[in-house]
C-alpha cells in the first residue's frame, strides 16, 4: 500500500505544486520546519537513537541511486555506516514547503546539499526531497522519504 501511496505523490507533484501549500506563518508549517530541523540535527551529530525514534516502523525509504530501502534497523545502520561522521547536510534557506494531508500529516518538500568531509573541495549541488511526516496524537514520524540526488 505503501509503494502505491508514493506512486500517486509522483503523480500528483504537478497537482502538489498548484495546491493548497500552507503559509510559512502556520502552525503546521512550523511544526514540520522545526521537525525537519530536529531530523537533521541529529542526523549532522549522528545521534541514532533520536533518528530511530523519528522514523516510522513501516519506513519507505526512496534514494535515486540507492533504491528503496523499508528495513528501519538497516536503514539506521546504512546512516551509521555511511554517514556519520563523514557528511553533513545543509537545507537550501526558503525551499521547504508544507502540504497537508488530513486524516494522517503533511508533505514536506524542499532543497538541501551534502557536504563530504571526506572530499572537503568537492561541489554540492542541492538536490530535491520528499518527507511524508504522518502524525500520531503530538508526535511526529518520518514514514516515507523520497532522496533525489
Amino acid at each position: 500500500m505503501g509503494k502505491l501511496l508514493i506512486i500517486g505523490i509522483f503523480l500528483t507533484m504537478g497537482m502538489l505544486s498548484l495546491s493548497a501549500q500552507v503559509s510559512k506563518d502556520s502552525k503546521l508549517y512550523q511544526e514540520i520546519v522545526k521537525m525537519d530541523q530536529i531530523y537533521f540535527g541529529a542526523y549532522n551529530e549522528c545521534d541514532m537513537a533520536k533518528q530511530a525514534e523519528l522514523y516510522d516502523e513501516d519506513i519507505e525509504f526512496y534514494h535515486d541511486s540507492g533504491g528503496l530501502e523499508t528495513n528501519k534497523v538497516a536503514l539506521l545502520q546504512s546512516i551509521e555506516d555511511n554517514i556519520c561522521g563523514k557528511v553533513t547536510r545543509a537545507l537550501v534557506p526558503n525551499s521547504i514547503e508544507v502540504h497537508p494531508i488530513p486524516g494522517l500529516g503533511a508533505v514536506e518538500i524542499g532543497k538541501h546539499s551534502f557536504f563530504n568531509n571526506q572530499e572537503p573541495d568537492a561541489k554540492s549541488d542541492a538536490s530535491k526531497f520528499i518527507i511524508i511526516w504522518k502524525q500520531n496524537e503530538n508526535n511526529w514520524k518520518i514514514s516515507r522519504v523520497i532522496s533525489l540526488h
